[in-house]
């Protein structure tokens, strides 16, 4: 069975930092593709950042500059570097992973429990 699970959330004030980091275990082949998605409050998920397992990295526009994602692939885990935070990044957050559990297995997406960020003064 295969979990993720983030850490790294919290309380942050306008212009601070955060890091998440997201740990994905359990019967894993390959992950070809790590990232992190955002829900606030009242709103849809969006999809924040993402990489592949050999570094491609892609943003949303609005964290461009301000976010870095980066993963290790030996240990499957996945980090988000959140930088300038501003009270627009407040949502909880969620680590996705498409991966497959066997070189036979089909790629599946699977989630974290998700872990909340507020940037508030």
């Amino acid at each position: 069975q295969v979990q993720l699970v983030e850490s790294g959330g919290g309380l942050v004030q306008p212009g601070g930092s955060l890091r998440l980091s997201c740990a994905a275990s359990g019967s894993i082949f390959v992950i070809p593709v790590m990232g992190w998605y955002r829900q606030a409050p009242g709103k849809q998920r969006e999809w924040v950042a993402s990489i592949t397992n050999d570094g491609i990295s892609n943003y949303v526009e609005s964290v461009k500059g301000r976010f870095t994602i980066s993963r290790d692939n030996a240990k499957n885990m996945v980090f988000l570097q959140m930088n300038s935070l501003k009270p627009d990044d407040t949502a909880v957050y969620y680590c996705n992973g498409v991966l497959s559990i066997s070189r036979s297995s089909p790629l599946r997406e699977y989630w974290g429990q998700g872990t909340q960020v507020t940037v508030s003064s």
